[in-house]
Parts: structure tokens; sequence; C-alpha cells
């Protein structure tokens, strides 16, 4: 009799890790196998001190593999967490707000607000779309990436960036972005962004914008990046830079 009252317990569990799992494998064939591939080079790469802080040039190049095969996801935020050895000072010089950016362009930004530049390759449905960025001055937690579309359809926004300082575990800031809709979504045709390069830092009118301030004991800056896409998924990259005591 006990053997008896315990199998409706046992099928009801069975029963619960088969929907389980069913919903498991339906979610998982949803999902898009997307890859993401990152360089960074940081010039100079021989670390400053705390007293002697070294301004730097950092230089992104960046391929985001999606099959075609694949309606593209649309990826909503991006979170990027940065190794200890370095110093943000977007405090110390001129900013552009966001609104002046999109209502009147980058030239109504202050001249020594501008921090670098890039660019990229995307696609619309067949048509090419070649975003153009300038990275601007938003402060001393803040940075923005005025983007400029003209395929399939003028568009430009900023895509504003927090930056965090953070004072336990491994990491010394962290930088979060959330992508505007009209970034995601141009003339009704979901955006297929297959590779972003941005240069930035280290202008002659700003040469400690970002600095170095030490070489970890592995003589490597870390990096990790999430991008977290509408369909729930999140693509993940773990990379370094060698640096130089």
């Amino acid at each position: 009799m006990r053997s008896l009252a315990r199998r409706p317990l046992l099928l009801t569990a069975l029963v619960a890790v088969a929907a389980l799992v069913t919903a498991a494998l339906a979610f998982g064939q949803d999902l898009v196998p997307i890859k993401i591939t990152s360089v960074t080079k940081v010039t100079p790469n021989k670390a400053g001190t705390p007293k002697h802080p070294q301004g730097i040039n950092i230089d992104v190049k960046t391929k985001i593999d999606t099959p075609r095969d694949y309606d593209p996801p649309l990826a909503q935020t991006v979170d990027v967490w940065i190794s200890k050895g370095g110093n943000y000072n977007g405090g110390k010089y001129p900013t552009c707000s966001p609104q002046t950016m999109e209502r009147r362009g980058i030239k109504a930004c202050p001249p020594k607000s501008i921090m670098g530049h890039g660019t990229g390759v995307a696609d619309a449905d067949g048509v090419a779309s070649i975003p153009d960025i300038t990275v601007v001055n938003g402060g001393p937690t803040s940075v923005s990436f005025y983007t400029v579309l003209k395929n399939p359809a003028r568009v430009q926004k900023a895509v504003t960036a927090t930056i965090a300082k953070l004072h336990s575990g491994p990491w010394g800031y962290k930088v979060h972005a959330s992508i505007p809709r009209s970034l995601q979504i141009v003339a009704g045709i979901p955006l297929r962004v297959e590779s972003l390069h941005v240069n930035a830092g280290y202008k002659s009118y700003a040469r400690d914008w970002i600095v170095t301030t030490m070489c970890p004991s592995g003589h490597k800056w870390k990096y990790h990046v999430e991008v977290h896409y509408e369909t729930g998924q999140i693509a993940k990259f773990d990379g370094a830079v060698t640096c130089r005591s």
C-alpha cells in the first residue's frame, strides 16, 4: 500500500521534470547562436603609477557573428567590467549633453568634449548601414556615443553609458549602456550589427581622460563583456590587454 501511495507522487515528479526539460529545449531552439570577439589595444601599454598616472589611447575592434538564417536578435543592454589599474577622469573636461547632440548635431558640442571616433558595419535586410560614432565626454560618471545612420533611414541618437567605480571585488569599473530602440529597428527593419571599431582617449587637449595606475601581477588588464538580448539570452566575452610595469 505504501508503494502505491508513493506512485502518484513519483509520476507527478516525472511529469514535472519532463515538462521542464521540454520547455528548456523549446526555449533553447529559439536562441540565436551569437559569437562576439573583440581585440583591444592600449597605447602605451606601460602602466603608470598612482603618483604618476599614464594617459592612454584605447582602440577596440569588435565583431558580432549572427548566422544569416536567423533573424537578428535585438540587443537591449551592454555591460562591461574593467580590471583595476586605471582611472576615468571625465569630470576634468568639458561635456556635451545627449539632448544637445540629438537636437543640434555634434558641431554644437565643445570641441574639447570630443574624445574619440568610431565606425561600424551593419545590415538592414540587405541594405548596408554604416554607423558613424563620436565619443563624447559626459562628465565624471558617463560617456556618450553619438551615432548617426544614413541607411535605410537617417537616425541620430546618443547612446549614454554610465561609468561606476567599484570599491570591492576583482573589477575596477563597470560600464552600462541601454541601446535605444531607434538603433535597434531602423525604418521598420531590425538592424544586424556585424562589427564596431572605436578609438578614444589621449587627445592633445585631454591626455589624462583615461589613465593607468598599475599593471596587475598577471601583466594583463582584463575585461568582461555581456550583451543582453530581447530573447532573454546573454552573449558573453572575456578579453585582456597585455601590460608592462
